[in-house]
């Protein structure tokens, strides 16, 4: 269990079942605790389980033991008359009433005596569990060993402490380690301080990787340094503007490299760090989000994010941009497209190179659809080709090099469209009409 953070709905239903667990059902309720998310995990339900509507069977209340009045007397007995058989039904019928009410009044203040505590816990302790973003590999392992009496509280001394609630500070690692690189490698056991890199040295540790970067080393070498610096980040609960940091660049590498696996993890990153409100370039990559979006065709997801968008990101240039792209898209108008795809701020032509060579198809579909024919010249340049043996290698690829004058030279050329335009769609088709994202989350 390595991934990098609990949903938090997980991690407040856990934090409620540890508060109702009482000296004579601490057992069994913890090793169902286990066994429920263990169970989670391995269906891959972490995210998608409505933790907030899951009960444990072991912390029900129990029933109170219903007493039968209606056995069959064993012994025979005297007959009673009709008077005294009522007066000792009506007897048995008080006894079980003041019974019962008894009990239910008991389970009623019990409930509510419970639920008070809760509320009282959650206002002293449950901000700052929240906020502490544990790891959840640290998490399972904390409930594993709840078993003692010392996994919980900060002060026995301190009579508001309750020894049911967890201290998540508690297995909060600080490295040790002085090496400025590190190999990556993937966590099979409790990290170790000896084998993790402190903040200070991990400041130094970016620095040198761009130092690296900028003198054209091996992407799968700084790749590789990069994992092995968020992990560090990661095992030491460290979430600050540094965090957010490591991210942005590590995704910009990764964009330049077509390395789209390590992308998507960092974006997804950090659209959880800026969530929790960390300040970073959240414009810059909320237009790469739009992007990518646009890339898998996913038109719901798409319409769902841009309407959660606020005016500031709005009104940022990057963001506007890749509006813009989602505009000319939906309406087809493939000469804005090209234009925008020249114009792109940061690094947002990188993922367009993604989505580009479709678009490229759909509009030369329109216009062969649209033409008889087709200069070389004029299809370079409204589909954004940087020159004519781009062109023409597209053509090729795509089925569509169909010239009237196939011995004129290259920019000569004239496709013609009758004979371009069923390849066109089939290839469209068979290239195009699915999209596999590497990495997506």
């Amino acid at each position: 269990m390595s991934s990098e953070s609990w949903p938090p709905p997980l991690k407040e239903w856990v934090a409620r079942c540890l508060g109702q667990m009482t000296d004579a059902n601490r057992a069994e309720a913890q090793a169902e605790l286990r066994e429920s998310i263990a169970n989670a995990f391995a269906e891959k339900t972490l995210w998608t389980t409505d933790w907030a509507g899951v009960q444990l069977k072991s912390l029900m209340p129990k029933a109170p033991p219903v007493l039968n009045t209606l056995k069959r007397k064993m012994n025979d007995t005297p007959p009673m008359s009709k008077k005294a058989k009522k007066a000792a039904a009506q007897k048995r019928n008080d006894a079980n009433l003041d019974f019962g009410d008894q009990a239910a009044l008991n389970r009623r203040a019990e409930r509510f005596q419970r639920e008070h505590d809760i509320e009282r816990q959650k206002s002293m302790r449950g901000q700052a569990s929240l906020q502490a973003n544990n790891q959840n590999a640290h998490l399972f392992n904390r409930i594993s060993r709840s078993d003692s009496p010392s996994a919980f509280g900060t002060n026995p001394d301190d009579p508001e402490a309750d020894p049911n609630v967890l201290d998540w500070d508690k297995y909060t690692i600080v490295g040790t380690n002085q090496e400025l690189f590190k190999d990556y490698l993937r966590l099979t056991s409790e990290p170790k301080p000896e084998t993790i890199r402190p903040y200070s040295v991990l400041q130094q540790t970016l620095v040198e990787l761009k130092k690296r970067w900028k003198d054209k080393v091996s992407y799968n070498w700084i790749c590789n340094q990069f994992k092995s610096l968020r992990q560090d980040l990661t095992v030491q609960r460290i979430k600050n503007e540094f965090t957010v940091q490591v991210y942005e660049i590590h995704a910009r590498m990764a964009l330049e490299s077509s390395d789209m696996v390590e992308y998507n993890q960092c974006q997804a990153t950090l659209k959880n760090l800026y969530d929790l409100g960390i300040p970073g370039k959240h414009e810059e990559f909320t237009a790469y989000r739009i992007l990518m979006l646009l890339h898998g065709r996913n038109k719901s997801e798409l319409n769902l994010y841009v309407g959660t968008l606020t005016p500031r990101q709005k009104r940022d240039p990057a963001v506007q941009h890749a509006l813009q792209v989602q505009r000319a898209i939906s309406m087809g108008n493939y000469h804005a497209l090209f234009e925008m795809y020249f114009n792109a701020p940061n690094m947002g032509a990188y993922i367009m190179d993604y989505f580009i060579d479709r678009e490229r198809t759909r509009a030369l579909m329109t216009m062969t659809k649209a033409y008889r024919t087709i200069t070389v010249c004029f299809i370079q340049n409204e589909l954004g080709f940087e020159s004519v043996s781009d062109t023409l290698e597209f053509l090729k690829t795509h089925g569509s090099a169909f010239f009237v004058n196939p011995s004129a030279p290259d920019r000569d050329k004239t496709v013609e469209c009758k004979s371009a335009a069923p390849q066109l769609a089939q290839v469209y088709e068979e290239k195009y009409r699915k999209v596999g994202i590497k990495g997506a989350i």
